[in-house]
């Protein structure tokens, strides 16, 4: 499912491999965030019974990517530490509608474009590393990632209807695409 407006740029890719242990640092912290939107959303929407199974499985998902994530570290000698933060998912936020069911609804197809763009990058990274474990870990987490963004879709479409949901990630593709283009280059996932 190919759902981003625009494709991530070499610029990128050659950032990313200038600092490998920054990106695995970012990537430790985007599955943390990850998790933590699947359980926020959990919390915030208890009625939404056809929310609350896949959600859980999500959360769990992306908990395990946080650990296999944060071994490779410890692997590398590499300790987890703060950073300063990307702007992107905040950015990618701002364009969610107030009013429910839309706030919902947006909520999932920005997360969904979130995972969509770690899974493009994830790819580029698995195609142009040369550490082995690295390689590993990316092709290994691109099935998940795919399964991920596909699942937020699919839940956005138990919302509302689905040209709606289509239609609406649309514009939200193409406002993920000008947040990406307008941010300040760093070794992030996704800046």
């Amino acid at each position: 499912m190919r759902i981003l407006a625009a494709a991530t740029d070499g610029a990128w890719l050659r950032r990313a491999l200038a600092d490998v242990d920054e990106i695995l640092v970012d990537h430790a912290h985007c599955e943390k965030k990850a998790a933590s939107t699947a359980l926020s959303l959990l919390f915030r929407y208890p009625e939404r019974g056809e929310l609350l199974v896949p959600l859980a499985r999500l959360a769990q998902e992306e908990l395990g990517h946080f650990a296999e994530v944060v071994e490779v570290l410890d692997a590398r000698g590499v300790g987890l530490r703060h950073q300063v933060p990307s702007s992107y998912a905040g950015a990618l936020m701002a364009a969610v509608r107030p009013a429910e069911p839309d706030r919902l609804v947006d909520t999932l197809l920005c997360a969904a474009l979130i995972e969509a763009r770690s899974c493009e990058r994830m790819q580029l990274l698995a195609d142009a590393l040369t550490d082995d474990r690295l390689v590993t870990l990316y092709r290994g987490l691109l099935r998940a990632e795919a399964r991920h963004h596909a699942t937020y879709v699919r839940l956005a479409a138990a919302v509302v209807d689905s040209d709606a949901v289509d239609a609406r990630l649309a514009e939200l593709a193409w406002h993920e695409a000008a947040v990406i283009a307008e941010a300040t280059p760093r070794p992030r996932l996704h800046a």
